[in-house]
């Protein structure tokens, strides 16, 4: 004896029957294929396996699986990061409530990320690393086109270039002659004939046509410029202002302190001598938010506070580290 279908599965049935007829689709076929088709399991849906397969040493070294791990789980948030703000681009209902939905969430991912780096600082044996780090030779971190993608959705590329390099900025020159005096570049020069490291020219030959494309696309709906655009009321939305200035020193001053601090960790005073980046960057130089001076929403800031930029935390950093 057949039994009655309950009258709330006729009804979704009528309703997918509709929805699939509007689209010139046949109900029929698609409910053969969910009566053939296999119960998802969470580890198919997450594809558990092939992620648990890409952690792949290539020393003996067992600290270097952690390395390698972090620095995937840090990718998977930067992907998640600049899935917020590409939103925060598109949007076009010019809303505050929005925009600190959507900065709130990336500031949670940021968070983590900062407050999980003691894995990185403190996590690790020490002469592993220093060991295992020689055969990654020229990979740097420094290579992560992700963090790079943050930077461009975040802020115009003129408030990316170099502080030494911002008096012969002009407003009026090509996005692609501004990429060219971007802070992160003089970062990655050789420090004695200030010729680009192979860590840079393996980074731009690879990802310069993806960064300019994706620079063109935003060049006047940034974060930045999102904001501006913003009706006056919304602008001035307090919790707003905060929400960004929280991801402006969270990237730009917070990131950078818990690299200078795991660099001071595993880099400094190494028979009297600092250790080189994989990257050849002169981190000591180049990872300080004092030094980068980079601010993605700098009239959110006093010129007191753009001129003090992340000082304080880097002199209490070096203070404890030393």
């Amino acid at each position: 004896m057949s039994k009655s279908l309950d009258p709330e599965i006729v009804k979704r049935l009528e309703q997918l029957e509709e929805k699939f007829r509007n689209s010139g689709q046949d109900l029929g076929s698609y409910l053969d294929g969910l009566l053939h088709d296999r119960y998802l399991t969470y580890w198919d849906y997450i594809h558990l396996d092939t992620l648990l397969s890409l952690q792949i040493p290539r020393t003996h070294f067992p600290d270097e699986e952690i390395f390698i791990t972090y620095h995937q789980i840090t990718e998977l948030y930067f992907k998640l990061i600049i899935h917020e703000m590409k939103q925060i681009v598109d949007d076009k209902l010019q809303t505050a409530a929005f925009f600190i939905e959507k900065l709130n969430r990336i500031n949670r991912y940021f968070n983590v990320l900062t407050d999980s780096f003691d894995i990185m600082v403190k996590g690790m044996d020490k002469e592993q690393f220093l060991k295992y780090r020689m055969s990654l030779l020229p990979a740097s971190g420094f290579q992560s086109v992700q963090f790079r993608m943050i930077e461009v959705y975040a802020t115009p590329l003129c408030n990316l270039v170099n502080d030494k390099e911002r008096g012969n900025y002009s407003e009026n020159e090509a996005l692609e002659d501004t990429y060219e005096r971007l802070y992160w570049k003089f970062g990655a020069t050789e420090t004695e004939t200030g010729e680009k490291t192979l860590t840079l020219k393996q980074f731009e030959y690879r990802y310069t046509p993806r960064l300019m494309r994706i620079a063109n696309q935003v060049q006047d709906s940034t974060v930045y410029q999102s904001f501006k655009n913003l009706p006056e009321s919304e602008q001035n939305n307090a919790t707003l202002i905060k929400a960004m200035r929280t991801f402006d020193a969270n990237v730009n001053v917070n990131w950078c302190l818990v690299h200078l601090k795991a660099a001071y960790r595993y880099l400094n005073k190494t028979g009297n001598k600092s250790v080189a980046a994989t990257g050849g960057t002169n981190w000591k130089q180049f990872l300080p938010p004092t030094f980068q001076n980079i601010s993605f929403f700098p009239s959110l800031w006093s010129e007191e506070e753009l001129a003090n930029w992340g000082k304080k935390w880097v002199e209490d950093l070096v203070n404890t580290s030393n």
